[in-house]
């Protein structure tokens, strides 16, 4: 309404190190002014007075500067530092709150903490202070993020609404010049009227009529349970509820199994009983035993035991994971070993060596890779995996002590 109160719903958040905390939203009811008092309604009814220091309208791309915008408009405001998703903006005289919207709790954690791996350097801020400095910032906007310390200095736990929702902050830390190494992502567990919990999701796939078998059979051992099925065309319309650990992992064998034909999309549905057990990793990796640049006869002889991670001349590391092992425990190579040179000579002895092209890992395939005992290190220039603990002999003793061999 053109002629009522003020009255705008915060929908979403920015933030500037300038000015602090941006409220995003449409006008509902009445103008806004730059400069002109508002009351700003919390929940519970809380209200809190404040000054509109500033009002921006969205333009193209960006945003300009407006004097006053009325009801209709999209704007920005600047000035009310405590306000948050759900809050209404509302006429100081005569204050009438919107019906709030909720932010969703989070689903899903996982551990953020300082790379120290031996290539550590390659980004600008590398520090736990820059880390948590950062993860602060992001948390006056992102609103559906929660971020906690732990045990350890130099890690924090950080929740969130999904993989994509972690992963695309991680993308956006690493092109802002920041390294660290995060852990394998875990669902957070509730428990309601003394059972636990845990998300599941509302999963959509669409694929041809014959390859419906492998998808039946992948979210089936998944704990995924068909709820609709119909058929459009050419393709089957699949609708499961599964649960958020089932997914990781689930979308590169799904398009592996389907040649690439299948479309799915998924969201959050809501909380159950936690189901039984989901299938891990079923191979073990290759882990390097030496620092150095891996070299083309070295990874000829690795490769026919599995699928490389890494090319020649790549810098590694003790610790570090060049390739996936066709079995199911983990073995310790050396990528770095060099062909020894002879004065004799044999007929054949110098082959061509014929390297397949490595498997590139995008930063959630590499985080839906992982398992408990690994970290993806993440760089402005790499993505890597490795294990929490470098070297050999701590990994036996962290085994010993109740870890699992993968795969077993």
């Amino acid at each position: 309404m053109a002629d009522g109160p003020l009255q705008m719903l915060c929908t979403t958040l920015d933030f500037s190190e300038y000015v602090g905390r941006i409220a995003i939203g449409r006008v509902a009811s009445g103008r806004i002014e730059k400069g002109k008092k508002a009351a700003l309604i919390k929940a519970g009814g809380v209200i809190q007075n404040g000054t509109i220091d500033n009002l921006m309208v969205f333009d193209k791309l960006g945003r300009v500067d407006v004097p006053f915008a009325d009801a209709g408009d999209i704007v920005a405001v600047v000035g009310l530092g405590g306000v948050d998703i759900g809050d209404t903006i509302a006429d100081a005289e005569r204050p009438v709150a919107l019906p709030r919207i909720e932010v969703d709790e989070p689903t899903l954690s996982m551990f953020f903490t300082v790379n120290d791996s031996p290539l550590t350097g390659e980004g600008q801020f590398l520090t736990s202070r820059h880390l948590k400095d950062r993860l602060e910032r992001e948390l006056q906007s992102n609103v559906a993020l929660r971020v906690e310390p732990t045990e350890e200095r130099d890690s924090f736990q950080v929740s969130g609404r999904g993989l994509l929702h972690l992963s695309v902050l991680i993308e956006t830390m690493r092109r802002e010049g920041f390294e660290l190494a995060v852990g394998k992502p875990e669902v957070i567990i509730k428990r309601i009227d003394g059972v636990d919990h845990e998300p599941f999701e509302y999963l959509v796939v669409d694929v041809p009529h014959g390859q419906m078998g492998p998808v039946m059979e992948l979210v089936g051992s998944r704990r995924g349970e068909l709820s609709k099925m119909d058929v459009k065309g050419a393709y089957a319309h699949l609708e499961f509820l599964i649960p958020a650990r089932g997914l990781m992992g689930l979308r590169n064998r799904l398009m592996s199994a389907t040649q690439g034909e299948a479309i799915m999309h998924h969201n959050y549905h809501d909380y159950q009983p936690v189901r039984g057990d989901i299938p891990r990793r079923p191979n073990g990796v290759m882990v390097s035993m030496v620092r150095g640049q891996a070299v083309a006869f070295a990874l000829d002889g690795l490769q026919q035991r599995g699928s490389m991670f890494i090319q020649p001349g790549d810098e590694v590391y003790p610790g570090m994971i060049v390739a996936e092992n066709a079995r199911g425990e983990d073995m310790v190579v050396n990528p770095c070993k060099e062909k020894k040179l002879t004065n004799i000579r044999a007929a054949g002895s110098d082959r061509n060596i014929l390297l397949k092209p490595p498997r590139l890992l995008t930063l959630e395939i590499a985080l839906e890779y992982i398992e408990e005992d690994e970290l993806v290190e993440v760089t402005p220039a790499k993505i890597r995996l490795r294990k929490k603990d470098l070297t050999e002999e701590a990994r036996k003793r962290a085994l010993r002590s109740g870890g699992r061999k993968v795969g077993v």
